[in-house]
């Protein structure tokens, strides 16, 4: 048993508690907890251990692979852009990336990409995880690729490509890589311990991704989903290795912690700006909701609403989700 170290305000003793229950019990081995209440940080937790073993404990400095919750980060950055009038959701993608039209995807708009509906939600055959370590490579085959359903008629999560789909207009319009882009934008003036892949320097304080069972089932042969699935086939012990956490993988390889997570989409939150660095309008945050997607995704094969960048609450799919108001966001593995 390892106690909880940080902080957490009385009223949100239940969040502790549920957490101290979970490392105790070893439905987690260490994870980090934050919760920001208009800009005041009310739970700021962390313990359990770092490495399988459990000789090394989770501190405060700790960071981990946060998986598809990077996506999160990715579509704040392709709205940095819209904020400032370089990015037009709305416009082909062919604009900002002529080579992209191939495939009959001349119709394909910047929105579908954010929105998990343009068509491309994997590689074409043969994929292997380390095609998505080489940035021009890879982006030129999702060029050439013909989409999979007809664009913007229904979701089918991008889930290994969506930081390249982006972070190629991203680099694009800046001439920076998205991995930069964040960097310099983003969790610089921020102040967030986060990046896209990590360095070596970090080495000491990433805590390992202990990989979960393997699925139950498989999608069908053929399908959306598998071809998703399968382009590439992905093995969360990828997330250790040296390639994983060089590479720029805009929809995969975020590292940070739920301070640093919690810190970055406050920005949504609290109308565009934290304190005082405004990234975006409150007119560019009203896009989020802008629903372009509801009904089964073809990938996950469950129920879910998409906006521009962000899921919506989808109460049949989420325990809890509310059914109106402001809330936005996507799910992650971690932390």
């Amino acid at each position: 048993m390892t106690d909880l170290q940080g902080s957490c305000a009385p009223r949100f003793d239940a969040a502790r508690e549920a957490l101290q229950r979970n490392i105790d019990s070893g439905e987690d081995l260490g994870a980090s907890l934050v919760l920001d209440v208009d800009g005041e940080r009310v739970v700021d937790l962390w313990g359990g251990f770092r490495d399988e073993a459990r000789t090394v404990p989770w501190d405060e400095h700790t960071i981990t692979n946060v998986w598809s919750t990077t996506k999160t980060v990715t579509s704040l950055a392709a709205l940095v852009l819209v904020d400032r009038g370089e990015l037009d959701v709305h416009a082909p993608v062919a604009r900002y990336w002529p080579e992209f039209a191939a495939g009959g995807k001349e119709d394909v708009l910047v929105r579908h990409l954010l929105a998990h509906t343009s068509g491309v939600s994997g590689l074409e055959q043969p994929a292997a995880v380390e095609d998505l370590y080489d940035w021009d490579a890879v982006t030129a085959r999702y060029a050439e690729q013909a989409p999979w359903w007809e664009p913007g008629s229904a979701s089918g999560y991008h889930a290994t490509n969506f930081g390249h789909l982006v972070g190629e207009l991203v680099r694009r319009i800046t001439g920076r890589t998205l991995k930069r882009f964040v960097a310099d934008e983003i969790a610089g003036p921020l102040g967030a311990d986060f990046g896209i892949g990590a360095s070596e320097a970090d080495g000491d304080r990433i805590a390992p991704v202990v990989p979960p069972p393997p699925p139950a089932g498989l999608p069908e042969p053929g399908s959306v989903a598998a071809r998703t699935f399968s382009g590439p086939a992905m093995d969360a012990a990828y997330a250790n290795t040296a390639g994983w956490r060089r590479a720029d993988l805009g929809g995969l390889n975020g590292h940070g912690n739920a301070r640093s997570v919690a810190r970055i989409l406050s920005v949504v939150a609290r109308g565009g700006e934290v304190d005082g660095v405004r990234l975006l309008r409150p007119q560019t945050i009203d896009l989020i909701f802008d629903e372009q997607a509801r009904g089964v995704d073809l990938v996950l094969g469950i129920p879910l609403r998409w906006g521009i960048g962000f899921a919506l609450p989808e109460p049949s799919t989420c325990r809890g989700s509310p059914t109106s108001g402001s809330a936005s966001g996507a799910a992650g593995a971690a932390p």
